[in-house]
């Protein structure tokens, strides 16, 4: 069984940066992309970004394009989303999911395995 875990949300001011983690147990994480979803109240989970298996390829939602960056340490087994220029909008709690292949990364339900989410709030 993997698990994955999410550290690092908390509260921001608009137009300030926040780094996300995503670690994960086991030896298989390498082997798999990883994406980052987020759900506000409300509101549908959401495709952020993925990160192919090697951290050679990178997809963004529009809504985050050019403002974060999805990263990967495989032989730490952790995920990454650096968050910048953050806007109310972004407020949500973020999830980190592994297992999708390109071609069907922004679905959730192609993913295998789902931290528990780690809340970012950015105040206006």
């Amino acid at each position: 069984q993997v698990q994955l875990v999410e550290s690092g949300g908390g509260l921001v001011q608009t137009g300030g940066s926040l780094t996300l983690s995503c670690a994960a147990s086991g030896r298989s994480f390498s082997s798999s992309g990883m994406g980052w979803f987020r759900q506000a109240p409300g509101r549908e989970r959401e495709f952020v970004a993925h990160v192919s298996r090697r951290g050679l390829s990178t997809f963004y939602a529009d809504s985050v394009q050019g403002r974060f960056t999805i990263s990967r340490n495989n032989a730490m087994n952790t995920g990454y989303l650096q968050m910048n220029s953050l806007k109310f909008e972004d407020t949500a709690v973020y999830y980190c999911a592994l297992g999708a292949q390109i071609g069907s990364h922004t679905r959730p339900a192609a993913y295998d395995y789902w931290g528990q989410g780690t809340q970012v709030t950015v105040s206006s």
